[in-house]
């Protein structure tokens, strides 16, 4: 029987040079052997750019979600940033500054009281008595006490608390000093003019304090709330206005796609409405004109609170403070006559902060000039600088043109008041002077309450714009916190609504 050879194995044949690897069964290549790269052509196809209409229509909805969202966040990042600059200069450091100028007023008015109680000693035939004054010191004191605990609790720097807490101090001295004044005067019991020496170097330490220790720290704590004032309006309003540029680019581009988005489904579904997108597209039409419009309110109300309210509040209350002081310097000149020049001098100085004439270089000319320039009623408000100058640009506000033509009118009348008592005074008729000061109706001091009053109605017309404004800045963004994501998450479900069937046709 024949064997029979097992056959030979099949050597394994190298492929010739230029010729494809070979495939092993299932058409995979051999172990070792690298996949060439695909033509160029077929990388090209592979692009991440959708080529059926499924993949566009997904892509498209995807960008109009991307769209409103980023729409819906930046309006509530813009909301928030409005509504931060209410908060500030409405509830926080505006009332706070408000707060303090008037502290500053109130100590002004106790040194002013102080002042016309010892000039007028026991006199008791005068037009105002010593217990009047006294009750208007004790008044002052207690509104300016109050006023610095209201500082002290809005305070949130360590620089403001202890600047309240010092202020604290100083007036506490103050008083004691005042006290003792005021009862060596009543021991004293002379009549109307200045008192004793001693009386006189204790008024000096106590207004000495007043004007270099207290009035400063006072306005420091207005300078510093102030400031924080100024540049949180200057930043949310810079915020706010970015904002609106990028609500509107942002409303755009989601209505561009919402449109695109329903022609590409209108040329390949030939459906002529999807009423899910058109509606979104009318919603976020009303949404990108309710936002626009909230945002330009929002930045009026701002402006309103900040130009016609708080920056005149404050200046007026400086004003009106100043002009105390100055009244005050009256009775300083009678009361202390050592010091006559010097109190003159400063009245000259406070008189040209309040209403500034570049031809006052001493008290007569600048009576003279304000007699002048205002007794004919022809107020060219161009010519003035000053406290009273600059608040002659607010004249859009209701009631503020006869208000401020009063203001005028009585701070001329004081004026010409304080010219007779240094006349009087100058010619050594001291009774007469502080008759003319502090006696009757035609008084300075009376005077200077009309003006005064005026001041006050004046004021009081900005701090009802400035309420108004807060009021409609706190209105305004009202319900935006809440309505802008239910909106967001309502346009996102229709558009998704809105393609879902068409996209289900390709399933």
């Amino acid at each position: 029987m024949t064997a029979v050879q097992p056959a030979p194995a099949a050597q394994p044949v190298s492929p010739r040079p230029g010729s494809p690897a070979p495939v092993r069964p299932g058409g995979t290549y051999g172990r070792g052997v690298r996949r060439p790269s695909p033509p160029l052509s077929e990388r090209r196809r592979r692009t991440p750019v959708p080529r059926t209409v499924a993949g566009r229509v997904r892509a498209l909805t995807g960008a109009v979600v991307v769209a409103l969202a980023a729409l819906v966040a930046v309006t509530a990042v813009t909301v928030g940033n409005a509504r931060d600059g209410v908060r500030v200069i409405g509830h926080d450091a505006g009332p706070q500054v408000v707060a303090t100028g008037n502290l500053y007023f109130h100590l002004t008015q106790m040194d002013a009281q102080l002042a016309n109680a010892l000039l007028i000693g026991n006199t008791a035939d005068l037009g105002t008595r010593r217990s009047d004054a006294l009750a208007r010191f004790d008044q002052s004191r207690l509104a300016a006490g109050d006023a610095l605990l209201r500082a002290a609790k809005l305070a949130d720097e360590p620089t403001e608390e202890r600047t309240a807490r010092e202020s604290l101090n100083a007036l506490a001295r103050y008083e004691r000093l005042a006290g003792q004044a005021l009862l060596l005067d009543e021991r004293a019991a002379h009549r109307a003019g200045p008192p004793p020496g001693d009386v006189i170097a204790i008024y000096r330490q106590a207004t000495d304090l007043m004007k270099l220790d207290l009035l400063p720290k006072a306005y420091n704590l207005t300078l510093d709330n102030g400031t924080l004032v100024r540049t949180t309006y200057e930043s949310e309003r810079r915020a706010v206005l970015a904002g609106q540029f990028w609500v509107i680019v942002l409303g755009l581009v989601a209505l561009g796609l919402l449109v695109l988005l329903q022609l590409f489904l209108y040329r390949r579904f030939r459906r002529m409405l999807n009423p899910a997108l058109a509606g979104v597209t009318a919603a976020t039409v009303i949404l990108l004109v309710a936002s626009s419009a909230m945002l330009v309110g929002q930045l009026d109300h701002l402006r309103t609170a900040k130009t016609d309210g708080f920056d005149s509040i404050l200046a007026l209350s400086r004003a009106r403070a100043i002009s105390t002081s100055a009244n005050a310097d009256q009775t300083r000149y009678l009361l202390d006559p050592g010091r006559a020049d010097t109190y003159e001098q400063v009245y000259l100085s406070k008189s040209q902060s309040v209403l500034y004439r570049p031809e006052g270089s001493n008290v007569d000319r600048y009576n003279a000039a304000i007699q002048r320039d205002l007794a004919d009623g022809d107020i060219v408000r161009s010519r003035f600088l000053g406290f009273l100058g600059r608040e002659a640009e607010h004249n859009m506000l209701p009631g503020h043109l006869n208000a401020f033509d009063d203001v005028l009118e009585t701070y001329r009348m004081f004026q010409q008041s304080d010219a007779r008592v240094r006349q009087l005074a100058r010619a050594r008729q001291q009774d007469a002077a502080i008759e003319a000061r502090l006696g009757g109706d035609r008084s300075s001091d009376r005077v200077f309450a009309q003006y005064d009053a005026a001041m006050q109605r004046l004021i009081a017309i900005h701090g009802r714009a400035f309420d108004d404004a807060v009021k409609k800045g706190d209105d305004g963004t009202r319900g935006w916190d809440v309505g802008l994501p239910i909106a967001g998450l309502v346009l996102i479900g229709l558009v998704l609504a809105g393609v879902r069937p068409r996209l289900a046709e390709y399933r």
